[in-house]
C-alpha cells in the first residue's frame, strides 16, 4: 500500500495560525470530516503527517529514509478529480499548479531540495486552505461534496413525524438531502434543505424549536439546543453544544456556544466556550473590506472580504455578554470576560477584560483548566499536548503589542 505523507510547510503553518498551533493543517475540519479523513476515503493508502517540528510528538511523522513516498500538501482540499493526476506521478515528479506544489513522489530529501520534474495540473480545478478564512469560505461546498460521499448507497435513519421539512427530501438525481445517522434524536425542528443537504451525525441531538438550514453538518454527539437558528455553510464537530444564531461557521469539535448570541463567518477550534449572550460581529459598520491579523506579517493583512467574524484557537473562552469586533483573532488559551470589546487581535495565553486590562495566563493554571475541561469528555491532557503548549507559550510574547488596526 502506498505511503502517503500529508505535509505542512512553515509558510502554510504560519499563515494558518493560530488554528495550526495545535494541529497539522490536514487535521482541520472542513465540510464534515477532517482533510486527512477525506483523503483516506477517496485515495486509500498508508497515511501519516509531516507536521512542523514541535507537533511531531503528538501527531507523528513518516520514515524519512524511505525513497518512494507520495507527498500531498496538507492544505490541499480533497477532490476526486485530483486523485488520478496524483497517483499518476512517477518517482521524482511533482504535481504543480502554477507555483502551488500539490503533490510529489519521491524521497523527503528530494522534496526539501526541490529536486523534481514539474507535471502541470492543467485545467483540473483545485482549492487550498491558504488563510484561516478559507475554511468558512469553502465550507458550504465541502459539506455538499462530503454529504454525497458519506451517504452514497446508504439509508438514513427515519425522521420523527414531529419535524417539518422545507424542500424535497430527494434532489433531481434521486440523492437524499437529509441524512440522519443511527442514534440521533431530532424532534420538533424545522429543517430547510432547499439550499443544501443536512447531515446529522451519530447520537447527535436537534432539540425542539430549532430551525436549521442546509448545507449543514452536525458530527457525532453534537447538540443544537431549543430555539436555535442555524444557517447554511455551518459545521459543528463532535461533542459541540450550540444555541442562539450561527451562520457559516466551522467549529472543529468539543467546543460550546450553548446560549443566545450571534456567531457568523467564523472558525472556532477545540475546547472553546462562548458564554451566554456572546456576540461576534462579522460586518463593519462602514461596510469596508476586512483587514485580518496575520502572524508571519506581524500586522493586519488586507483581504477582499466583506464578512469575517471570530477566529478562535483551542482552549479559549469568553464569559457572558462578551463582545467581539469584526474579524477578531484570538489565540490559544485565552480567557476573556467583562464589558467592552477586546482588541481585534488577542495573543495566546492572555486573560482579562477590555476595561481591566490583560495579564499572562501561567502554564500551570492553563493545564489545570484544560485537564478539568477535557476530563468532562473522558479525555486527558498528554505530555505531547503540553510540549505543544509550551512552544506556543514561548512564542506568544512576540505578539503582545500588535500594530494598530
Amino acid at each position: 500500500m502506498q505511503k502517503i505523507v500529508l505535509f505542512d510547510t512553515e509558510a502554510v503553518h504560519n499563515d494558518l495560525l493560530p488554528l495550526s498551533y495545535t494541529r497539522p493543517v490536514a487535521a482541520f475540519r472542513l465540510g464534515i470530516r477532517t482533510l486527512r479523513e477525506q483523503w483516506e476515503d477517496i485515495m486509500p493508502g498508508d497515511y501519516c503527517y509531516r507536521p512542523v517540528e514541535f507537533q511531531v510528538d503528538k501527531f507523528g511523522t513518516c520514515d524519512a529514509s524511505a525513497a518512494d513516498l507520495l507527498f500531498v500538501a496538507g492544505n490541499l482540499i480533497p477532490e476526486e478529480s485530483l486523485v488520478a493526476p496524483i497517483l499518476a506521478l512517477k518517482p521524482g515528479e511533482a504535481l504543480m499548479a502554477g507555483e502551488d506544489l500539490l503533490a510529489y513522489r519521491g524521497s523527503e530529501a528530494g522534496l526539501d531540495a526541490g529536486d523534481f520534474s514539474r507535471v502541470e495540473l492543467g485545467e483540473v480545478p483545485y482549492g487550498m486552505i491558504r488563510f484561516v478564512y478559507d475554511i468558512f469560505l469553502n465550507n458550504a461546498e465541502a459539506i455538499r461534496r462530503e454529504f454525497r460521499r458519506l451517504t452514497a448507497g446508504r439509508v438514513s435513519a427515519p425522521l420523527d413525524a414531529s419535524n417539518r421539512v422545507l424542500g424535497d427530501l430527494m434532489d433531481a438525481d434521486g440523492q437524499p438531502m437529509l441524512f440522519i445517522e443511527e442514534g440521533a434524536q431530532v424532534e420538533g425542528a424545522i429543517i430547510n434543505v432547499k439550499e443544501g443537504p443536512v447531515y446529522i451525525g451519530r447520537d447527535a441531538v436537534v432539540m425542539e424549536g430549532a430551525c436549521v438550514r442546509g448545507p449543514l453538518a452536525m458530527c457525532a454527539k453534537s447538540q443544537v439546543k431549543m430555539g436555535a437558528k442555524i444557517y447554511g455553510g455551518t459545521t459543528f464537530g463532535p461533542y459541540c453544544k450550540i444555541g442562539g444564531e450561527v451562520q457559516n461557521a466551522v467549529i472543529f469539535g468539543y467546543s460550546n456556544k450553548a446560549h443566545d448570541g450571534y456567531l457568523g463567518n467564523a472558525v472556532i477550534g477545540e475546547w472553546c466556550n462562548l458564554g451566554a449572550g456572546v456576540n461576534a460581529s462579522n460586518l463593519k459598520n462602514d461596510y469596508s473590506k476586512i483587514r485580518l491579523w496575520n502572524y508571519p506579517r506581524h500586522t493586519f493583512m488586507r483581504t477582499d472580504l466583506q464578512f469575517c467574524g471570530l477566529i478562535m484557537a483551542d482552549h479559549s473562552k469568553a464569559g457572558i455578554n462578551c463582545m467581539f469586533n469584526t474579524a477578531t483573532v484570538v489565540g490559544v488559551g485565552v480567557n476573556l470576560h467583562g464589558a467592552g470589546f477586546p482588541r481585534v487581535f488577542v495573543p495566546s495565553f492572555q486573560e482579562g477584560s477590555p476595561a481591566g486590562g490583560m495579564t499572562d495566563v501561567p502554564l500551570k493554571k492553563f493545564y489545570q483548566i484544560a485537564e478539568r475541561v477535557m476530563g468532562r469528555r473522558g479525555l486527558t491532557l498528554t505530555d505531547a499536548d503540553m510540549r505543544i503548549y509550551e512552544r506556543v507559550y514561548e512564542v506568544a510574547s512576540r505578539y503582545k503589542q500588535p500594530s494598530k488596526k
